[in-house]
């Protein structure tokens, strides 16, 4: 289960780092929003001792109540949050994207299109 996790980690932080360098504004949005996912994985990931299941998440009668058997519920308030934040700020890079677009006619990062680049001297 470890394995399989932390590739799905790497896998998910290394497309988005390569999405991240892309040219297009909505390739660098993805980028930032895979990111973001891989970032929550390790963090869930982390707030388990070695993956362990059938641990209590809340205390229960005719269980010792030491931390051994409980699982720790801060990794999973911290990426609840981040995933809200993520989300607002997803949706708030798009907005500005679609704006940018409106503006200026290509959603290409540093703002000139392919042809542009090709004609100047």
């Amino acid at each position: 289960m470890e394995t399989v996790l932390a590739i799905a980690i790497g896998v998910l932080a290394g497309s988005g780092v390569w999405l991240l360098l892309r040219p297009r504004t909505f390739q660098v949005i993805v980028g930032l929003s895979l990111l973001s996912y891989a970032v929550n994985l390790f963090i869930f990931s982390m707030g388990r001792e070695g993956l362990a299941i059938d641990k209590e998440p809340v205390l229960r009668p005719g269980i010792p109540e030491t931390l051994a058997h409980y699982a720790d519920p801060m990794p999973q308030a911290l990426v609840l949050t981040a995933i809200v934040i993520g989300f607002a700020m997803t949706a708030l890079f798009l907005v500005v994207l679609l704006a940018s677009r409106g503006m200026s006619g290509t959603d290409h990062v540093d703002g000139v299109k392919a042809r542009d680049v090709q004609e100047m001297p």
